[in-house]
């Protein structure tokens, strides 16, 4: 067992604070990460504060992970010591399932086996990037193109894949006219992703405040959703819109905004059902939908198109000492637009 160093939560309610943690030894088939840098998601938050069902605490999250091979077990073939690599939120699934088959590990059907939280195959709990080193079977590493920093490739894989995903699913592209609601952490990404696929973009946004953002990250429309008159004046637009926030919003009204056969994706986990009328759907023969990160083929195909288009992350790099405050930031949506943690500084 090798025992590293990490950030943890050690309750609910407590801050995260230093503390050491055990990584199995190398399998055969593992790969050893020293973690570089470690990007920190809203889903971190609700996770240590067990608003997502309860924890074994100490628990250590992050799943946005980027570093350097340091060790691979002698049945590695796709890594070699000193790759660039990274991992995203999940680290195996059952492999065996209709969708691991398909390779869709993201849909296992006994549930993938997430990068913390999770049970992993040895019996303990997955403990997550906040931590200078983590163990992770090679099939479920990402190989980092030599164009994306370290730094900005992590959040890529959770932010970036969650956003690209139902983008390439949908055939977000030329000649299509896509909506993105909120411009945080996720949909400041799916605005790139969905420009440089040669779609139309607009921003769908509470208020205007991150309009020059916006259209500088390829939006050619950004429009306030606490105005009503956008949702009249932009009715029956949008062949796709994607839905990056996690707070309630009203289904029908966005619903109202898609032209025939057009499809609302929510990836965003509201924390309340979301009601929605049937009459919305039938209508125009319209959908609603969700989706959630993406494959492991899927999360490499995001990495190499972010590499090919210059899509990265606007990023804050901040110490361990700082997590604490960046997760009261990201609550406060003090944060443009994603928080990423310099693990050297947990050595």
């Amino acid at each position: 067992m090798l025992t590293v160093n990490a950030y943890a939560a050690l309750s609910a309610t407590e801050p995260l604070a230093p503390t050491t943690i055990e990584r199995r030894d190398v399998g055969p088939k593992d790969v050893l990460i020293e973690i570089r840098y470690a990007g920190v998601c809203h889903s971190d938050i609700h996770a240590v504060r067990g608003e997502w069902g309860q924890l074994t605490y100490p628990q250590v999250v992050g799943h946005e992970i980027a570093g350097i091979v340091a060790e691979v077990g002698s049945e590695v073939t796709r890594y070699a010591v000193g790759d660039r690599v990274g991992v995203g939120c999940m680290v195996n699934s059952c492999r065996k399932c209709e969708n691991c088959l398909a390779g869709l590990e993201n849909y296992c059907l006994a549930g993938f086996t997430a990068t913390y939280t999770g049970l992993d195959r040895d019996g303990t709990i997955t403990q997550g990037g906040y931590s200078t080193h983590v163990v992770v079977v090679e099939d479920f590493v990402l190989r980092i193109p030599d164009a994306i920093s370290l730094e900005k490739a992590a959040p890529l894989l959770c932010a970036g894949i969650t956003t690209y995903s139902p983008l390439a699913h949908w055939n977000a592209g030329p000649g299509k006219k896509v909506a993105v609601v909120g411009l945080g952490g996720l949909g400041h990404l799916a605005v790139k992703v969905a420009h440089a696929m040669g779609a139309e973009v607009t921003v769908l946004s509470r208020t205007l405040a991150k309009q020059d953002d916006g259209l500088a990250f390829g939006a050619a429309d950004y429009r306030a959703t606490a105005d009503p008159d956008t949702f009249t004046e932009l009715a029956n637009t949008f062949d796709l819109i994607i839905n990056t926030v996690s707070a309630n919003i009203d289904v029908d009204a966005y619903l109202s905004l898609l032209r025939l056969d057009g499809t609302l994706v929510s990836v965003g986990a509201a924390p309340e059902p979301l009601p929605v009328s049937v009459v919305s759907l039938v209508g125009n023969r319209r959908s609603f939908t969700g989706s959630t990160i993406g494959s492991i083929s899927e999360t490499q195909e995001m990495l190499d198109f972010c590499a090919e288009h210059s899509i990265v992350p606007e990023t804050e790099l901040i110490a361990a000492k700082e997590i604490n405050e960046a997760f009261d930031r990201v609550l406060s949506s003090d944060v443009r637009y994603r928080f990423v943690i310099d693990i050297a500084t947990l050595a």
